[in-house]
């Protein structure tokens, strides 16, 4: 077991953890944030993303002792007294989702995606949202409701 210290939406938590567990459990299971979704523990569909230092990265693929001193940000870390980020109004705005599974993790990329001031276009927030998988809207209204947000925001070109 190793002692972790990682802030999750603002809050510091002091975890005792095996090396082995995977940052997408230790924030469901360990803190009960059960909006960062398992798909499929490949990395390959995105719906575990989050944030990391303001890094978009996908928690399946990261140890929980390898986040030992970091700010992690979580879909339920986006709203501020009670109004959606911007991204998530976008979303819901533009009924930029169906079933729903993979919206929590293509908020986050998407919020890291403007954050970085990547999505210029389309075409790059097509590309920036590559490593996020739906099976569910054919995209058009995913990409949509991340311009309109990268317009509200201001980061859109």
């Amino acid at each position: 077991m190793r002692n972790v210290a990682l802030t999750v939406n603002g809050m510091r938590h002091e975890l005792e953890l095996e090396p082995r567990e995977l940052l997408v459990y230790v924030l469901r299971d360990r803190l009960r944030l059960t909006g960062t979704n398992v798909g499929c523990d490949t990395s390959s569909c995105g719906a575990c993303t989050v944030l990391v230092d303001g890094e978009s990265a996908k928690s399946c693929t990261l140890l929980g002792v390898q986040v030992d001193g970091s700010e992690i940000t979580t879909i339920e870390g986006l709203a501020r007294n009670g109004e959606l980020h911007p991204v998530q109004q976008a979303f819901h705005e533009r009924h930029a989702l169906q079933c729903g599974y993979c919206t929590p993790g293509m908020v986050m990329a998407a919020v890291s995606l403007i954050e970085h001031g990547e999505a210029t276009s389309e075409t790059a927030i097509r590309e920036g949202l590559e490593g996020n998988l739906c099976r569910c809207t054919g995209y058009h209204n995913i990409v949509a409701a991340v311009q309109d947000a990268a317009t509200a925001i201001g980061r859109a070109s």
